[in-house]
């Protein structure tokens, strides 16, 4: 498998002077096309600062990374929204949905977001992912009247839409109970396995992270095991 994403001596700093406080020291890691991978560490170890930068929502202090093989971190604001809407999806503790929206309407958010209108081809497709992630039944329930197993399979499916390459999941089964986090997992094995979608999982379930292909572990702001 090629690589994906390449994260080469990254290093991001807050602050300056006697305030400052660096979170990546350095940190190096890649991801392959297909990897399904579980993002280990303490708290403050840095974790939460690497998927931010992987996102595309903040730029480094230094160093490179790159995805798809573009240097995203020479990369202007327009073109990293561009490239993220595109290429990368997210999904959530907190699945962050539209309230008053309907299960449909949030997945095609994404959609709509770019294209600046809902189109009948992405309501398709839309609803095609909701009748996957097993919601083809709610897919007119506002996000209100969802359980939180279906509102975290909803984010799924809002994170799919646009066909992304990479998705990131920042503790997804973290707010759900054991039976709704193990049918997240199951979702998110069975997209890997049938698409080939990147997954990057930051957990602090161990059996969650078990069930991943690898195990990246972040300490101090570096990668100490894969």
């Amino acid at each position: 498998m090629s690589a994906l994403v390449e994260i080469r001596d990254l290093v991001k700093t807050y602050g300056e002077g006697e305030a400052e406080t660096r979170v990546l020291k350095g940190l190096n890691m890649e991801l392959a096309e297909g990897d399904l991978a579980a993002l280990l560490g303490p708290s403050g170890s840095g974790k939460s600062t690497l998927l931010t930068i992987l996102g595309t929502l903040m730029q480094p202090t230094s160093g490179e990374h790159f995805m798809l093989g573009e240097n995203l971190s020479t990369a202007k604001d327009a073109e990293l929204t561009e490239f993220r809407n595109k290429h990368i999806g997210f999904v959530f503790q907190f699945h962050h949905l539209l309230p008053d929206f309907t299960a449909l309407e949030n997945v095609v958010f994404p959609a709509a977001l770019g294209a600046g209108r809902e189109t009948a081809k992405d309501k398709k497709r839309a609803a095609e992912l909701l009748e996957r992630v097993g919601l083809g039944h709610r897919m007119d329930f506002r996000a209100t009247q969802l359980s939180g197993g279906q509102k975290q399979r909803v984010a799924i499916a809002r994170a799919l839409m646009n066909q992304p390459e990479l998705i990131l999941a920042d503790e997804p089964t973290g707010n759900l109970d054991r039976e709704s986090a193990s049918q997240v997992m199951e979702l998110i094995h069975e997209i890997n396995e049938n698409e080939k979608t990147t997954f990057l999982i930051s957990t602090h379930d161990e059996k969650i992270a078990a069930s991943c292909k690898r195990q990246i572990k972040v300490v101090d702001g570096k990668t100490v095991a894969d």
